[in-house]
C-alpha cells in the first residue's frame, strides 16, 4: 500500500504545525486578525438605540500612577478600549489605535483599560513603541461598558451616550472612524 502525499497535504501539515508551536502561533493569529480588521468597520449606533452611561463614578489608575474618575470626562468624546497584551486581536488593532491616539489625543479622552499588571504592560508598550496611557479599573466598571470579550471598544459622545460599540479587531485609524470622531467633536 503506497501512501500518496500531495503538496497540498504537506502545506496543510505545515500550517497545523506552525499553529501548534506557541512561538509562531501568536504572530500568525495577529496577522490574521490584522487582515480581518481591514474588512470590518466601525458603525455609529442610531440615535434611538444609543445607551447612556449612567454609573459614571468609575475610577481608574493610570500607569503613570495617578487616579482619574470617569465622571471627569463628562462633556467630552471618550474612546474606551478594553484589551490585554496576550490577546492577538488586541495586538492586531493596537498600531491603528496608536495612530488614532496620536492624532486625536487633544480632542478625545482615550481610556485603554486592562486588568494586567503595569510591569507586563510597560514591557509590551516599550517593545511595540506605543505611547498612550494605560489604566487599571479600581472599582466596578459601569454596567453599560461591561464586557466578557476583548478587544472591546466604545466611543461615547459628549452627552454620555455610547455611539460606537465594537468587538474584535478593527482598523481604528480608518477614514470612517476619523469622520465619526470629527463629527462627535464638532457636536
Amino acid at each position: 500500500m503506497k501512501l500518496k502525499i500531495s503538496k497540498l497535504n504537506i502545506l496543510f501539515l505545515i500550517i497545523i504545525l506552525v499553529l501548534i508551536i506557541p512561538q509562531t502561533r501568536q504572530p500568525i493569529q495577529v496577522l490574521l486578525h490584522k487582515g480581518l480588521s481591514y474588512v470590518s468597520s466601525s458603525n455609529i449606533i442610531e440615535k434611538e438605540d444609543r445607551i447612556l452611561v449612567k454609573d459614571s463614578n468609575w475610577q481608574l489608575k493610570s500607569d503613570k500612577n495617578y487616579i482619574i474618575n470617569f465622571i471627569d470626562s463628562k462633556g467630552k468624546v471618550v474612546f474606551v478600549n478594553f484589551w490585554a497584551t496576550w490577546c492577538p486581536p488586541c495586538i492586531a488593532e493596537m498600531p491603528s489605535i496608536q495612530e488614532l491616539y496620536s492624532e486625536y489625543k487633544d480632542d478625545v479622552v482615550f481610556l485603554f483599560v486592562t486588568n494586567e499588571d503595569f510591569q507586563i504592560v510597560e514591557k509590551f508598550m516599550t517593545k511595540k513603541k506605543f505611547t498612550f496611557e494605560v489604566f487599571n479599573p479600581i472599582n466596578t466598571i459601569p454596567n453599560q461598558l461591561l464586557t466578557k470579550s476583548i478587544p472591546r471598544t466604545f466611543i461615547i459622545n459628549k452627552k454620555g451616550e455610547i455611539v460606537v460599540d465594537e468587538s474584535g479587531a478593527l482598523d481604528w485609524n480608518s477614514k470612517t472612524v476619523r469622520q465619526q470622531l470629527d463629527q462627535l467633536i464638532s457636536e
